[in-house]
């Protein structure tokens, strides 16, 4: 992988270097003594999430594929939440079976006992050959309750409420599943819909949200959205391919954090860093992770 372009490098060494500045200047006038390691703390770690699991490398939404990031330390692993028929909790990112599974059909048109007779990774072994492993062969679509009782508290989840309207109820049920495996500080909500993630900030004040936006032309956003955003939200999510520097430094500035989605090529992730995203959705999280350690080489 090419080193991280040197003006990054530069932007960070005088960054620091004024922070640095500015926090002795603070604590000649105050008189206030400060731990020296405090300088230089590692707050604005970047977040690696896996998006549908490691889904570059198995298929997408199975445990497999979130047991392959976690073990890639994925920071969050992510997640597709729908309603079966019958008021289950499933992850699948579509709503119908007929992509990924064997089946057709829409999910919510189908009970937890029909899905589980479903093969959720033959398609995968078949469309990406280079990657493809018996033990995916009749992988699962999993429950959120399978998810929590394979992980626990040992990893953090990016939970995404689909289609909310299409599934009254959802966020009821996950936040009694969250509320049941008690994961509050390990979880976290995105949705498209705003009414969604407002009621789960009416149950949790401290819970973090994030706003999801999909762009079909190059992105922009008000203050006024971001302002509007601010007041339920702690960030937003956003397709990365219509964003530029210029919107994640507004978006920065209105203190919301941006985590755009799915980047998977790391000249790209290297050129979100270099706009100072806080972290971004892959389908390849030890490619990132690469990424990230060689951001942390060449940092002052």
């Amino acid at each position: 992988m090419k080193k991280m372009q040197i003006s990054r490098i530069h932007y960070f060494t005088l960054h620091g270097l004024l922070l640095v500045m500015l926090a002795f200047i603070i604590l000649w006038f105050s008189g206030t003594e400060i731990p020296i390691h405090l300088l230089f703390s590692n707050d604005n770690k970047v977040t690696t999430i896996g998006h549908r699991g490691a889904s570059g490398y198995a298929p997408e939404c199975t445990l497999a594929s979130y047991q392959l990031a976690v073990r890639m330390q994925a920071d969050y692993i992510e997640l597709d939440l729908q309603l079966t028929k019958d008021g289950e909790v499933i992850i699948l990112h579509d709503d119908t079976v007929d992509r990924t599974t064997n089946g057709s059909g829409y999910v919510n048109q189908l009970t937890l006992a029909q899905l589980k007779t479903l093969d959720a990774g033959s398609w995968f072994n078949q469309k990406y050959p280079i990657y493809a492993r018996n033990e995916y062969v009749n992988e699962k679509v999993p429950t959120l309750i399978e998810v929590f009782e394979a992980f626990g508290n040992s990893t953090k989840y990016m939970l995404e409420t689909k289609s909310p309207s299409d599934n009254p109820g959802l966020e009821e049920k996950v936040w009694e599943l969250i509320e049941q495996f008690q994961l509050h500080d390990h979880v976290a909500i995105q949705s498209f819909s705003s009414d969604s993630l407002k009621k789960f900030r009416e149950w949790d004040n401290e819970i973090q949200l994030f706003q999801l936006f999909w762009y079909n032309y190059p992105a922009s956003i008000t203050n006024t959205k971001l302002e509007q955003v601010k007041s339920y939200a702690n960030g937003i999510g956003v397709n990365f391919l219509m964003i530029n520097e210029n919107y994640v430094h507004k978006v920065k500035n209105a203190q919301l954090l941006i985590y755009p989605y799915t980047v998977n090529y790391q000249v790209n992730m290297e050129r979100a860093m270099n706009w100072g995203v806080d972290g971004l959705h892959t389908d390849y999280p030890d490619r990132f992770k690469e990424v990230i350690e060689q951001f942390n080489d060449n940092a002052p």
